[in-house]
């Protein structure tokens, strides 16, 4: 005499409650990478075609369309950016310089601020935006 079930088990996963979890992950998530970036000065960039990518420890200099300059946040004059430029010469192993220079100031602007990290021995590296 051979019983056999009628109705075999079978494992459930009640997955109800993990879309609320990941609606709030993914929110989560959206809120902290807009707080999280370091571009917080507006400014209009210079096109180029080519682009490369730097995995290097940065330093962020800005200058606006009306001449002041930025070192990460923090407003700064020119004088003050060639001590400050020294400075993390001295402190920093392999310093690199992101340079973001509003598209509408003269060469000369630029060729002032590639002389003084040529001056401390930077690599200087001017941001562009993508054509």
């Amino acid at each position: 005499m051979k019983l056999r079930r009628t109705k075999s088990f079978q494992a459930e996963v009640s997955t109800s409650s993990l879309n609320d979890i990941m609606f709030f992950l993914l929110l989560f998530f959206l809120i902290v990478s807009t707080l999280a970036n370091p571009n917080v000065i507006k400014l209009l960039l210079p096109k180029s075609a080519a682009s490369q990518s730097i995995n290097k420890e940065q330093v962020a200099i800005s200058v606006t369309a009306d001449k002041k300059i930025y070192l990460n946040d923090r407003e700064i004059t020119f004088d003050q950016y060639t001590v400050e430029l020294g400075a993390i010469a001295t402190t920093m192993q392999e310093p690199t310089i992101v340079l973001r220079m509003a598209q509408n100031l003269n060469i000369q602007d630029l060729v002032d601020f590639l002389e003084v990290g040529a001056s401390k021995h930077v690599k200087i590296v001017l941001a562009t935006d993508k054509k």
